[in-house]
């Protein structure tokens, strides 16, 4: 199939995009210490990449006690807007544009990451089974920890997280960022309030689908009201099971989430496909269902080639596909996809942490 509406523009929010190829966001644990900053390093990381139709910025915790991973970037100090000011300046300057993606892990964390040793926060205070956070030991070891035990959240904190959450979208907005991404995906804390495993809770915010979906919305809303509805998208993942959740009604809630989210005129709807974590594969009709309730942009992210994105597209199902792990290897993607050029292969072994190596020295196509 020839690629042809893959590369075309399109309009998301009251913002024009070069082309449908979007950058996923991407986990690479190189934030700058002390202080989890953006810095230079990552400002040239994301510029290389500014042929993205969006860059969707790797997940970006709105407090300490949202963080489950060591040498992840932050969106709470000064210093950490900074920062990201200056990856922004650089990914303008190279002609891209760039959503901040917001994220509190809940659960998914450890005492060694939390202020003065405490737990990690969850609608219920359930373990997630198999899970495991990124920290540094005492001995300055990194190591993979089995996540904590959470607490329960007690409903005079849900304020304060929604507050956390519109002070990093406002402080995103300031960095000049285009978008910011709600990330209610892959098992963090918005996608715990939501999977019918994981929240037991008894009050407003458990049992039916509308009172999981309750936080959430209620995190839209307040986002929505401080930066503006076209500068807003969420990421969902239905069927996921990253994170000990449960596929038990993630459609029916993905599609009550998508109806809601019309409504509220979001910029666009960013669906994270389960297959890269042995979840079940979402069907053309799924698919579909999405798109009938959500008429915003949508975008689609998965195991894609450039050939089924484009088919997606074709068909009306998608307005943009993202990609990953192309992405970390081959910065001029949207070149390759362009000339149908062949794609550098990934290193592993240089995902997470590190310098240059593996981030910043994966070779473009020569002019």
């Amino acid at each position: 199939m020839a690629i042809d509406k893959l590369l075309t523009p399109h309009i998301v929010g009251k913002t024009t995009l070069p082309n449908r190829v979007w950058m996923a966001p991407l986990t690479r644990s190189r934030a700058a210490q002390p202080g989890d900053l953006p810095a230079e390093l990552n400002a040239i990381y994301y510029s290389q990449r500014a042929n993205a139709g969006l860059i969707v910025s790797e997940a970006t915790q709105i407090s300490q006690q949202g963080q489950g991973y060591a040498w992840t970037p932050g969106i709470y100090t000064d210093e950490q807007e900074a920062g990201w000011a200056q990856v922004v300046n650089r990914v303008h300057a190279a002609g891209g544009h760039i959503s901040l993606q917001l994220w509190h892990v809940g659960r998914i964390s450890h005492h060694l990451l939390q202020a003065d040793g405490q737990a990690p926060v969850a609608p219920s205070a359930i373990q997630a089974q198999g899970a495991k956070s990124f920290v540094v030991l005492p001995d300055g070891t990194p190591s993979n920890e089995p996540t904590d035990l959470p607490r329960a959240l007690e409903l005079a904190e849900l304020p304060g997280i929604v507050a956390a959450y519109v002070a990093g979208a406002r402080r995103a907005v300031r960095a000049g960022f285009d978008f910011i991404e709600i990330h209610s995906a892959n098992g963090y804390l918005l996608n715990q309030f939501l999977d019918a495993r994981a929240n037991q809770r008894t009050d407003q915010y458990g049992g039916s689908i509308e009172n999981r979906a309750r936080f959430v919305l209620e995190v839209v809303d307040a986002i929505v009201a401080a930066i503006g509805a076209d500068k807003v998208g969420i990421r969902l993942s239905p069927n996921g099971v990253f994170g000990d959740m449960s596929p038990i009604d993630g459609e029916a809630m993905a599609i009550y989430l998508a109806q809601q989210l019309q409504q509220r005129q979001l910029a666009y709807l960013h669906i994270a496909e389960p297959d890269w974590a042995g979840g079940e594969a979402l069907t053309d009709t799924f698919r579909q269902q999405l798109r009938a309730a959500f008429k915003g942009t949508l975008v689609f992210c998965g195991s894609y080639t450039a050939e089924r994105a484009e088919a997606l597209i074709q068909a009306g199902t998608a307005d943009a596909v993202a990609f990953g792990r192309p992405y970390i290897a081959n910065p001029d993607l949207v070149r390759r996809f362009t000339l149908g050029a062949e794609l550098n292969q990934l290193d592993p072994a240089t995902l997470y942490g590190g310098a240059e190596q593996g981030y910043t020295d994966y070779p473009a196509l020569a002019d």
